[in-house]
């Protein structure tokens, strides 16, 4: 945030004590050495074990603790222009029930519904947003065909978002009343190429590089610090 992003993108898992945790994976091995499951542990436990991913980085980034959805709400009041790209993970909308973690989950993003975006690749967890709440969602496409055409102009998301490797090359993505953000996005010269077809949103793991460029930095948010 404090480079410049305009929208922060991260995924949660719902461990079993009921709290969200900052996890794309549903276990532990890859990011702690560590075989025990997100769903065997609860938020407490779970923040004294530091994520460092020893075997791809040593103790480059040790200690590196685990924070909650609720640390990061928090965190978020003081950039209000910061709009959070919130993935829940199916596994979790597996293991604990769709509408159980789906529940408890807009319950606690609808204090920061101005603030938030909800997203998943399950399109039953976007279509209960969109049924029970006012929270902005966005689905995430496995795949790019007629079939997903159908459901997101069922769906009507505000977001579309997709790896933008699995679009044509030749012509803008489906039309509709939602935003495309695509991801995967490393280069400022692919960044700019989407744009000039009308994708306003990319996700990127190189900020740095993309704010380097000097289009692309004129649309950097940069929070008063």
């Amino acid at each position: 945030m404090d480079a410049g992003a305009c929208l922060l993108e991260f995924d949660i898992q719902m461990c079993t004590d009921g709290k969200f945790i900052l996890m794309h994976d549903a276990d532990l091995i890859r990011t702690a050495n560590n075989s025990k499951s997100i769903f065997e542990i609860g938020a407490e436990e779970l923040k004294i074990i530091s994520v460092h991913e020893p075997t791809r980085f040593e103790n480059k980034f040790y200690p590196l603790h685990i924070i909650t959805l609720d640390d990061v709400l928090k965190k978020l009041s003081n950039y209000p222009r910061v709009m959070a790209m919130i993935e829940i993970k199916e596994e979790s909308l597996e293991h604990w029930g769709l509408s159980n973690v789906m529940e408890q989950l807009i319950t606690k993003l609808e204090p920061f519904s101005s603030h938030c975006v909800l997203l998943s690749f399950n399109y039953d967890a976007m279509e209960y947003v969109k049924n029970n709440s006012d929270i902005k969602i966005g689905w995430v496409l496995k795949r790019y065909d007629q079939e997903y055409k159908i459901n997101a102009v069922s769906l009507n998301p505000d977001y579309l978002i997709c790896n933008y490797k699995k679009l044509p090359k030749n012509g803008p993505p489906w039309q509709g009343l939602w935003e495309w953000v695509l991801y995967e996005i490393n280069s400022p010269k692919t960044a700019l190429e989407w744009g000039a077809q009308g994708i306003k949103y990319i996700e990127t793991g190189d900020i740095g590089t993309m704010l380097m460029d000097s289009i692309l930095v004129k649309q950097a948010c940069y929070h008063g610090v």
